[in-house]
């Protein structure tokens, strides 16, 4: 399967934004945003005019970026949101939400949405008491997330348990990090996911 391989400070930077993908990293000043706010390569600093096209695209990659997908992978989300009867930009937004990787994040039990990913790929986790370590494993409410027995010795996943009274948990989470597991008590809201994203822009570019 293909995976970005390269400096991840540079998606960052390209977005103009911290997009939180190397976990405590970014939270110090030895981000790439706090050192170098402006995109890189050699004409980086002499960008100003966009395109409708392109601002379109950058907020597409912007998205993607964040959930650390790749195209099509991606564009296979944006297909199931545009046909299932919510609106389309949303809908998108909740599936990847959805996503095993994510929700591991967002309890705390990884740094970022990578680490996330291989800790799962590695069968760290059990969905309802059964491990499962596929990262696109879509969690519903009612859910319970756990680390397996023989894991919760794991030193990223104990210092990232540690780091996540940093970032909070969101409301339609709950975590209990003394028995290392965590539920869906609900899916989010449009309006409970605070990320400066525009997901107009990604249904109009695929619209074209």
């Amino acid at each position: 399967m293909a995976r970005y391989t390269e400096a991840v400070c540079r998606l960052c930077r390209r977005e103009g934004l911290k997009l939180f993908l190397k976990g405590e990293r970014c939270y110090t000043d030895k981000c790439a945003i706090e050192r170098r706010n402006y995109p890189p390569g050699e004409h980086g600093q002499g960008r100003s005019k966009f395109s409708e096209y392109a601002i379109q695209l950058r907020e597409k990659q912007k998205v993607k970026r964040i959930y650390r997908l790749m195209e099509r992978q991606f564009h296979r989300y944006f297909v199931a949101a545009e046909k299932a009867k919510e609106i389309t930009g949303e809908k998108l937004l909740l599936l990847l939400e959805q996503r095993l990787d994510n929700m591991i994040y967002r309890m705390g039990f990884a740094t970022s949405r990578s680490e996330a990913r291989q800790l799962v790929r590695h069968g760290h986790f059990c969905v309802d008491g059964r491990k499962v370590d596929i990262p696109s494993y879509l969690l519903r409410p009612g859910q319970v997330v756990s680390v397996g027995e023989s894991s919760r010795s794991v030193t990223r996943i104990v210092d990232a348990l540690e780091q996540a009274e940093r970032r909070g948990v969101p409301d339609w989470l709950e975590v209990q990090r003394e028995a290392f597991s965590g539920r869906v008590k609900a899916l989010p809201t449009r309006i409970d996911l605070t990320m400066p994203i525009n997901e107009k822009l990604v249904v109009e570019l695929y619209s074209k």
